[in-house]
């Protein structure tokens, strides 16, 4: 291994470690294994910690720039814990002319935070996609694995408050 210097990831603790070294094992063989291998990692921890980089290239006799650059080239990999509740929001054309972007707006304004993001309350995280295969009920967007159709922030709120028990909006 490399020497260490100030770009290099922190050491995961012997339980994380443990944890991902069988994440590891269980999927390393598969075929075409990176992606499966970091999409296992993020099933275990709920991310895919960058501690967790080294140990996948190292098993898989990959570079930490080729698994880096599949974690950040598939959207639904995520460098960091999402919140409770994840919100996609459809950004294909469909949705767009139906009245997307409107909703995206809304929706950054109502929770406060951009795509990408996670509330402070840790709740709501924000994510993009680019097709939910939901056209003809444009705009479309997911709420945690629940496809919303004509969605507004109102009723993505809903869906939130929802699943948090708290009724609807």
């Amino acid at each position: 291994m490399s020497e260490s210097s100030g770009s290099e990831p922190a050491e995961l603790n012997a339980e994380m470690k443990a944890r991902l070294d069988r994440v590891i094992e269980d999927t390393k063989d598969l075929e075409g294994p990176c992606l499966p291998v970091l999409k296992a990692v993020q099933e275990e921890f709920g991310y895919v910690p960058s501690e967790a980089l080294p140990a996948v290239a190292e098993a898989l006799n990959l570079s930490r720039a080729d698994v880096y650059g599949v974690l950040t080239f598939y959207h639904d990999l995520r460098q960091a814990p999402a919140g409770k509740h994840v919100v996609k929001v459809c950004r294909a054309e469909s949705c767009q002319a139906a009245g997307g972007e409107a909703v995206v707006a809304d929706v950054e304004n109502r929770y406060g935070i951009g795509f990408g993001e996670t509330t402070a309350d840790n709740t709501v995280t924000l994510e993009p996609v680019y097709c939910l295969g939901n056209c003809a009920l444009s705009p479309a967007a997911m709420v945690d694995e629940r496809l919303l159709g004509r969605a507004s922030a109102d009723t993505i709120a809903a869906a939130v408050d929802k699943l948090d028990g708290k009724g609807g909006v």
